[in-house]
């Protein structure tokens, strides 16, 4: 190992003496307490030194890696010598002016400051004691003198941090008002401003109990659902469209219903986790954990034409390692992709290891045709209800076949005797759909286009249809008046011509009961309508192209390509990709007749035919007996109506078991360098291994893993994220990151605390909720002494809370539902509220128009709202929603003159001021003064001061004359929105005072929680 050269001890002890003296300088509490590794040193030497001496040993400069202590302590190498810092290499080269010596070196572009060189300094010659890094340690629970139970944790956040203020010196805030508290508590718990009623109840409320009852019943509002699915959304990326290329519309909307129930039925988070990550491994998985496995599918995906597959199996592969890693870990481990993490002990090997617990999904690398299979469909409660009706009514009538058929047995001889004499009337019936024309009545969809005998190969009259394009294309007819009902011997026909110069790849026929699922292709799998590695009936492989230059028919049976008996074919597509071909006549061949077979066992007399010639003489005769064909047409219409009524329901995303593909370790992250180690599924190294036996550990085993007793990181990362939500930061600062560039907890041993009484509350989310919101430390007020902000300004004491914007489906929610407008439907598909004209301009394959809905559904909550990722709605990118295409933990904080111009002009806002409006004249009072008291004590809980009643007074009456001498204006203003407009008020006073909701709804207080 290379030695370090210990020399310029002058310059050091004069370096080292300015050190103290800056020392002197800095808080004196701060300099009187010992240091420790983890929480004054770790964050140093992660942030300025790791990256060329920490854990990635591939890059390691000089042979010496700080973040082992034996290798940097050793004697023989002089960097770090315990108790002397005089001695130390380390010391010598942070305080060298030299470039070619000093570190961190210039080239680095980081440099540490005076106080961070001192802590090094105070580090060693303290004896340069290491600490195993605080989150990979296992948890603690609170040793205290106190008479606290450990069981209690309202108690022990109180007791812990008040224990460090007193400590610290410093005086926390007051207890917040009533008012405050209750719009503290409805905003973290709903993510909704109190009504007034609601507020004035409280306040009047003096039972002991009062405060303990409100928090109880916001955590049992189907609000709080919402609310958490907002935070638990951003951190899975979910979203209503793919992401990538085209950005097109995925439907995945059941996993957030999925997700608002979890919350509000306080699902356990251990089986939370294990649903999201395994659902569909579990015994007999419901449908809620099917659609639970989807969390696994919710990774951005392409149906770009020119993709790589196995790229973008790669890129999706090292998407779901990120996310898996920090939504339940709190980790980074996407940066040991390419390398070695440069800052936490995970390595390349872990990646790739972790990652394939993945490998067994049934997934794609390029997807098409909008979908993203697996998929299924999850129908609504009131959809499950109207099935099950459908179901019984189907078994009834399938209860009345057998008996049906012993009455027709009896009546058989007879028959028989009957049919004798025709049992050789045999022909094939040809029915002809298209010739020269569509000869149905059906809907015709694609270019048709028609090319007489003269100037192309026509197979059957005057013309056939041609076709030609360089990729992917069809024509078809649909939703024919007069659907052909399917028999068991139905073929499909279709003539085709291939051009010799100019072939097609692929060419493919398509059938349509009900949907697209029907298809036979011929060629090479560059049709990816229902493609899949084997052949089945949604893609029936039918061998090699036919022979060019000639005309060829192309027969699909009913039975290969899954049409049943007695469905109803109402539509017939003719898709090809490249090449040119003329498709002519077209249409279906029936058997008519007797049966080849039924016709042989009856020429057989009675006593001598076998059981299986009996069997094939009475199944023919009941299936076509009158009363049998009616029996059966009643089932099979019922099963048509279900079968429409169930795929009413939206489909998701899910996940599928398959044989797990080969993962290796790639190099570089190269997707194309084979020549990594394979790898099985393994947790992070250092973090332990599974024990599975033989068998191959399983995404149900990393669940089971993820939620141990003994995991570090599972329990610590929820509880963090769960307080942030209620303080605005977490104990842990970094609620993203946990490893060394993420920040040392300010109560380390407080957030063990809480994170094991998760765990033995039996993961109950609700239940660490309530215990810290009912804390003193949760009810302190917002407002700051100037010591306070001076002396903690990022509030890691929690001496007060937190104040901050409200999420941006908050800042719509509570405009609506101020205004009265809000409609609260729990759940269902995404909606689109007002956007502006144009926005999706640069939105291609396919182009497409924005639509905003009509009804209740332009009045959801923002939790609703389509979540396109390249073009996210203005409103929500305004006010710092993420596009959730990577995990987001902690959204971004931002106060711009653009939210203040969005609240102002945004279609939802100035229709729900009017509606407000409205309200404030029907409601408010007779009086200009006593409606603004009611306008701003409804919005923000407080009564109206003069200085805020003058100048809203100010901008009722300038509106009020402006708009009686602009009439015009004033009905232009209060026409936004779909909400009908009252005729009964006066135009411009309406407007003014719209006006005046307008900027209520903008106020910094509207939309604050504090």
């Amino acid at each position: 190992m290379h030695r370090f050269q210990i020399a310029a001890l002058r310059v050091l002890a004069a370096s080292v003496s300015v050190a103290l003296g800056f020392v002197a300088a800095t808080d004196s509490h701060a300099a009187d307490r010992p240091i420790r590794f983890n929480r004054d040193v770790r964050s140093i030497l992660s942030d300025k030194c790791f990256a060329c001496h920490g854990p990635d040993a591939q890059t390691v400069e000089g042979g010496l890696r700080l973040d082992l202590p034996d290798e940097a302590t050793d004697a023989s190498t002089g960097a770090i010598v315990p108790g002397s810092p005089d001695e130390s290499e380390v010391i010598r080269r942070i305080f060298s002016t030299d470039d070619d010596e000093v570190m961190p070196p210039p080239s680095s572009h980081k440099s540490l400051t005076d106080a961070e060189r001192d802590v090094l300094v105070r580090w060693i010659a303290e004896g340069a004691s290491y600490e195993a890094h605080w989150a990979y340690e296992p948890m603690h629970r609170i040793e205290s003198a106190e008479p606290v139970a450990p069981s209690n944790a309202t108690q022990l956040i109180d007791h812990k941090i008040a224990a460090r203020l007193a400590d610290e010196g410093v005086e926390p805030t007051g207890q917040a008002d009533r008012v405050t508290l209750i719009r503290r508590l409805s905003y973290d718990l709903t993510g909704m401003p109190p009504t007034a009623e609601e507020v004035q109840a409280f306040v009047n409320d003096e039972s002991t109990d009062a405060y303990a009852d409100l928090v109880d019943r916001l955590l049992n509002s189907p609000r709080f659902g919402e609310r958490m699915a907002i935070y638990w959304l951003d951190l899975v990326r979910y979203a209503d469209t793919v992401g990538y290329h085209g950005d097109q519309n995925v439907s995945q909307s059941p996993y957030r219903d999925y997700v608002i129930n979890a919350f509000n039925d306080n699902m356990p988070y251990d089986r939370f986790v294990r649903e999201q990550l395994a659902g569909d491994l579990l015994p007999e998985a419901t449908l809620d954990q099917q659609v639970a496995s989807g969390y696994n599918r919710l990774n951005q995906t392409t149906e770009e034409g020119g993709s790589q597959a196995k790229e973008y199996l790669a890129i999706y592969f090292a998407d779901r390692v990120r996310n898996v890693s920090q939504v339940f870990m709190g980790a980074t481990m996407g940066c040991a992709q390419c390398h070695d993490h440069k800052y936490d002990p995970y390595t390349t090997r872990d990646f790739y290891s972790l990652g394939a617990f993945f490998a067994d999904l049934d997934e794609r690398g390029v997807y098409g045709a909008r979908s993203r299979p697996p998929m299924i469909r999850v129908p609504g409660e009131r959809l499950q209800t109207e099935l099950a009706e459908m179901d019984r009514q189907i078994g009834a009538l399938r209860a009345e076949i057998e008996p049906l058929r012993q009455s027709l047995i009896a009546a058989q001889d007879q028959w028989e005797a009957d049919v004798i004499d025709r049992i050789d009337d045999q022909q094939e019936i040809e029915t002809i759909w298209i010739d020269d024309a569509l000869s149905m009545e059906a809907n015709q969809s694609g270019e048709w286009r028609f090319v007489a005998q003269d100037d192309a190969p026509v197979h059957r009259g005057a013309t056939s249809r041609k076709q030609q394009s360089e990729g992917l294309t069809q024509h078809l007819f649909d939703d024919a008046k007069q659907p052909f009902g399917v028999t068991k011997d139905a073929r499909f026909f279709c003539w085709v011509y291939l051009d010799p110069k100019d072939p097609p790849s692929a060419i493919m026929l398509q059938f349509n009961d009900g949907d697209w699922t029907h298809r036979k292709v011929w060629g090479s799998d560059d049709i990816t309508y229902g493609r899949q590695k084997e052949s089945y009936a949604g893609y029936r492989r039918g061998g090699v192209l036919p022979a060019t230059g000639q005309w060829v028919r192309l027969e699909a049976t009913a039975e290969e390509v899954g049409l049943a008996a007695g469905a109803k074919v109402k539509g017939m597509a003719f898709t090809q990709f490249g090449g040119m071909v003329h498709w002519d006549d077209c249409g279906v061949i029936t058997a008519g007749g007797i049966p080849t077979d039924v016709a042989e066992a009856l020429r057989v007399d009675q006593d001598q035919r076998s059981d299986q010639q009996r069997r094939t003489i009475t199944d023919y005769y009941i299936a076509e007996s009158e009363e049998m064909v009616s029996l059966q047409n009643q089932i099979r219409e019922l099963e048509t109506r279900r079968k429409a009524k169930y795929e009413t329901a939206p489909e998701t995303v899910v996940s599928r078991s398959v044989t797990p593909r080969t993962i290796r370790v790639l190099p570089r992250g190269n997707w194309m360098d084979d020549s990594g180690d394979v790898v099985s599924p393994a947790i992070p190294a250092f973090l332990g291994t599974l024990d599975t036996g033989d068998a191959r550990p399983t995404r149900l085993d990393l669940a089971n893993w993820l939620c141990r007793e003994d995991n570090p990181l599972t329990a610590r990362t929820m509880v963090n994220r769960l307080w942030s939500l209620l303080f605005g930061r977490g104990i842990c600062a970094s609620v993203d990151d946990f490893g060394g560039q993420g920040t040392y907890p300010s109560y380390p041993d407080l957030l063990d605390a809480l994170a094991i009484d998760f765990i033995q509350s039996g993961w109950d989310v609700k239940h660490v909720m309530r215990s810290i919101a009912m804390s003193q430390a949760y009810r302190r007020s917002s407002t700051p002494t100037t010591e306070l902000a001076q002396r903690d300004p990022y509030n890691d004491l929690f001496a007060r809370q937190g104040r901050f914007t409200v999420d941006a489906e908050v800042v719509r929610d509570g405009a609506l539902a101020i205004s009265g407008l809000l409609v609260e439907t729990i759940g269902g598909p995404s909606v689109r509220p007002y956007q502006p004209a144009g926005y999706y301009a640069q939105l291609n394959f396919p182009r497409r128009t924005y639509v905003a809905d009509g009804g209740s559904n332009q009045y959801r909550r923002g939790l609703y709202t389509h979540w396109q990722r390249t073009f996210l709605h203005p409103m929500l990118k305004a006010f710092d929603a993420p596009s959730r295409e990577e995990c987001t933990a902690k959204r971004s904080r931002s106060n711009t003159p653009l939210q203040a111009l969005v609240l102002l002009n945004d279609p939802t806002f100035v229709e729900a001021a009017r509606v407000y409006a409205e309200r404030i004249m029907r409601e408010g009072g007779q009086d200009v003064d006593q409606r603004l008291q009611w306008a701003y004590q409804n919005a923000v809980s407080r009564p109206v001061t003069a200085q805020i009643a003058d100048p809203l007074r100010a901008v009722f009456q300038n509106h009020l004359e402006h708009y009686q001498s602009n009439v015009d204006e004033a009905g232009k203003l209060i026409a936004h929105g779909e909400a009908p407009v009252p005729s009964d008020l006066d135009v411009a006073e309406l407007a003014a005072w719209t006006s005046v909701a307008r900027v209520i709804l903008n106020l910094h207080e509207t939309i604050t929680r504090y």
